[in-house]
């Protein structure tokens, strides 16, 4: 009795050991008093666990460094976990039978949806980049009150085969695409009462086929069509008045605009960081310097750094032999090339010499210390 009574205290004492090394972490902790509280307010991500699970333990330090990423006060995700030994109300309510179990919630939805791959960063980053997305499609009234055309493969011939048609080539993902989304909301809201003229998008994410067609090589990209044919690139700035000037010019008409509270916001040039992929990764890193920035689009981390990634490239930008680069880990065509990589976090930089990777960044990601790091490279190779 006395062995069997040592045995459970230790056992408790493990489990409570294991509970107070974790509860200090960047992810979240819920409950049965909170969990549904929680849920409603945010899109969360959440792994339901056993303290003794060998699996949860393995996956703990991705769990958390994930959570590290995501747990940010201006982010619409939050990552979070749930102890089912402690709390098996919540557990048994989403018919939990196996540790660790992920689960996707997008706001208000108690239901979830299950992850199901490997459980590495750049999967589940996808996972949820995908669940993100389809969340933003759920909205057609938004894109009915502002006449955007949303094309695809089964319609872009047919929308774009009469008339004239301004058309974004964009990835959910691509920052300078966030940020212009309002701009060309705002264009097509302008245009809706103008019969001649469309206003669309596509996600090359979602088809690929329709973008290489037309030579599509970076986001956001924007093409003018007349009678199903390319006529123009726009290069131009990306504000409001702009866009409005190049369609009135394309156009041949005036559009008149009414549109108060937006801002007139200027944009970054798109040419100064290139977007690489698995396919064209390579041969864009054969000659001279690469620095490249592996990011996720929902990294905190990765979102900071990328204002002054972009001045990097701009500074950089004419100086020959040298290539300021980026590439999204979390699009499906990317996940197996950055574990080739080795990435095991985000944002993570390197830098390859003439296709050899050379060195690994660990410093710090201030504007000066970035170009001193690349220069240095330089002036090593000219010795």
């Amino acid at each position: 009795m006395k062995v069997a009574s040592v045995v459970t205290l230790l056992y408790f004492f493990v489990l409570k050991v294991f509970a107070d090394n974790t509860e200090d972490t960047p992810s979240f902790k819920y409950t049965a008093q909170n969990f549904n509280d929680e849920v409603s307010k945010k899109h969360h991500f959440i792994m339901f666990y056993a303290p003794w699970c060998g699996h949860c333990k393995s996956f703990s330090p991705t769990w958390e460094q994930l959570a590290e990423m995501l747990n940010e006060d201006d982010s619409n995700i939050r990552i979070a976990k749930v102890d089912c030994t402690s709390d098996a109300k919540v557990c048994s309510e989403q018919d939990i039978t196996g540790y660790p179990t992920l689960k996707f919630f997008k706001v208000g939805d108690n239901e979830g949806v299950r992850f199901r791959g490997t459980r590495d960063l750049p999967t589940i980053t996808n996972f949820i980049n995908e669940q993100l997305r389809q969340g933003d499609e759920d909205h057609p009234d938004i894109r009915k009150e502002f006449s955007l055309k949303e094309l695809t493969d089964d319609n872009f011939d047919s929308v774009i085969e009469s008339g004239k048609a301004f058309v974004k080539f964009y990835a959910p993902w691509c920052g300078h695409c966030q940020r212009l989304a309002p701009t060309w909301l705002a264009l097509a809201k302008a245009m809706e009462f103008n019969e001649e003229i469309t206003i669309a998008k596509i996600d090359c994410t979602e088809y690929r086929d329709v973008c290489t067609t037309f030579d599509v090589k970076g986001y956001p990209t924007m093409l003018w069509f007349e009678n199903g044919q390319k006529v123009d690139k726009y290069s131009g700035e990306r504000s409001l008045e702009d866009l409005k000037n190049y369609v009135n010019k394309m156009a041949g008409s005036k559009i008149k605009l009414n549109l108060p509270g937006l801002d007139d916001v200027k944009f970054l040039d798109d040419d100064a960081v290139l977007d690489l992929s698995s396919e064209n990764f390579n041969e864009e890193i054969q000659d001279g310097i690469t620095f490249v920035d592996f990011f996720s689009p929902w990294c905190g981390h990765c979102k900071r750094l990328a204002p002054t990634w972009e001045q990097l490239g701009r500074k950089l930008q004419n100086t020959q032999g040298i290539k300021i680069a980026k590439v999204d880990c979390t699009s499906p065509e990317n996940r197996e090339f950055c574990n080739q990589q080795e990435i095991e976090g985000f944002p993570s930089l390197f830098l390859y010499k003439d296709g050899q990777k050379v060195s690994q960044y660990n410093g710090n990601r201030e504007l000066e210390d970035l170009y001193d790091f690349v220069t240095d490279h330089m002036v090593h190779d000219e010795l």
